[in-house]
């Protein structure tokens, strides 16, 4: 049975990573969002570049829920590693996320939104299938912290390790993806490869590296969870 497959990335890189991916594409202009929809073997996929952040997400994962109805919803591209045990282009899967940035008042945990769960959880069907690959990198089931921050600085990172120490990657979306698919009660993941460990030396010069060496290779691991789902 075919199933709908929302994915989300928020660049531009990240999206022609995985717009390679799929076939008899062709784009729906919705609202502000511009929809790339193809498929992946039997699947329909419903591919959106929602832009960088939180807000940006939670817009774009909204209308992606309601215009296409998905039956999985999956935040994908690159994350920032905040665990001594990572290494460039090993993959988190996303089991738990968070908020990192988001205080609502002595009544709340810190990262919890008043009203909401202090942690989103990954679907689990959909964290067997990732931790189940085959692949030529490590895949780490673990935390996702999200903020609207891109985190360079050691100081940023032990304050986040600090609140959150199980917390293995750090992005600007997952958490609100998954905060908008709570509500609506969509199952999601968020699968993320670690492109740069913020807080050692020349930080961005990894990064870049990532993405001039690294970035085919390292996707080829979503192609493969996708197609699995």
């Amino acid at each position: 049975m075919q199933k709908t497959i929302g994915v989300l990335t928020a660049m531009t890189v990240e999206y022609n990573q995985v717009a390679a991916m799929l076939q008899d594409t062709g784009t729906v202009q919705i609202g502000p969002q511009k929809f790339l929809v193809g498929t992946m073997g039997e699947n329909k996929v419903v591919l959106l570049q929602c832009g960088i952040g939180k807000t940006n997400a939670a817009s774009g994962v909204t209308n992606l829920i309601i215009s296409f109805h998905p039956d999985y919803i999956i935040s994908t591209g690159v994350a920032g590693g905040i665990d001594a045990k990572l290494r460039v282009m090993d993959v988190v899967v996303g089991s738990q996320i968070c908020y990192h940035d988001v205080y609502c008042g002595d009544n709340c945990d810190p990262g919890q939104v008043q009203g909401l769960p202090k942690l989103f959880k990954g679907d689990e069907r959909l964290v067997g299938i990732a931790t189940s690959l085959k692949a030529d990198v490590r895949i780490v089931p673990g935390m996702i912290c999200t903020g609207d921050q891109f985190i360079t600085q050691r100081e940023e990172l032990d304050v986040i390790k600090g609140k959150y120490p199980e917390g293995l990657a750090v992005d600007m979306e997952s958490a609100a993806i998954a905060q908008v698919c709570h509500l609506w009660k969509v199952p999601m993941l968020s699968f993320r490869i670690i492109s740069d460990t913020p807080g050692v030396e020349e930080h961005f010069d990894q990064y870049l590296n990532f993405w001039d060496t690294m970035a085919d290779k390292s996707f080829t691991v979503t192609k493969e969870f996708l197609s699995r789902i």
